[in-house]
C-alpha cells in the first residue's frame, strides 16, 4: 500500500488487516509509536491519520492506504511540544509520551486548560499524573501564540 509518512511517500507491503501500530513499527522501523494496551483504551499508540489523532492499534493498515501518517519522529525533534515536555518533567517512564504530544500537537493555538483536559482525555499516565503533563501543554501553546 502507497500512504505519505511523516512527509515522505512510501510503499509498504503488509497484510490489510495488519494493525497500523505493527506496520509502523515492524516495516517502517518507527518504534517511537508504543503500545500500552492494544485494545485503543490508552492512546499510547496515538498517531495522526490525515491530521486526527487515532490509536493506531485499533486501526487496520488498510485505512492508511492514500492517507496521511504522522508518527512522533515525524515531528523531528523539534516541536515546542516536544521540549516543553522535557522541560516540564511530563514524562517519567515514556510510554504515554508519543501519544500525548500527538494528541496535544492538533489542539488549536491558545487552548485553554479545560480544552487540553478534553484533547488528551483519551491517553492515559500511569507515572507522572496529569499536572506536569498539561503544563507542558500550555508551555507549548504559549510558544505557538
Amino acid at each position: 500500500m502507497r500512504f505519505t509518512l511523516n512527509g515522505s511517500a512510501v510503499d509498504v507491503a503488509a497484510h490489510p488487516m495488519k494493525r497500523l501500530l505493527d506496520v509502523l513499527r515492524q516495516e517502517c522501523g518507527l518504534t517511537g509509536t508504543k503500545e500500552g494496551c492494544g485494545e485503543g483504551e490508552c492512546g499510547a499508540c496515538t498517531v495522526l491519520i490525515d491530521g486526527a489523532p487515532v490509536c493506531s492499534c485499533l486501526v487496520p493498515f488498510a485505512q492508511a492506504d492514500g492517507a496521511t501518517v504522522v508518527t512522533i519522529e515525524g515531528l523531528g525533534g523539534t516541536h515546542p511540544l516536544q521540549q516543553c515536555f522535557m522541560d516540564e518533567v511530563g514524562a517519567q517512564c515514556g510510554i504515554c509520551t508519543p501519544g500525548m504530544i500527538l494528541a496535544a500537537a492538533v489542539l488549536p493555538a491558545g487552548a485553554s486548560l479545560e480544552e487540553i483536559r478534553i484533547g488528551l482525555a483519551g491517553n492515559l499516565c500511569r507515572c507522572t499524573g496529569y499536572s506536569a503533563i498539561y503544563r507542558a501543554v500550555q508551555a507549548a501553546q504559549s510558544r505557538r501564540t
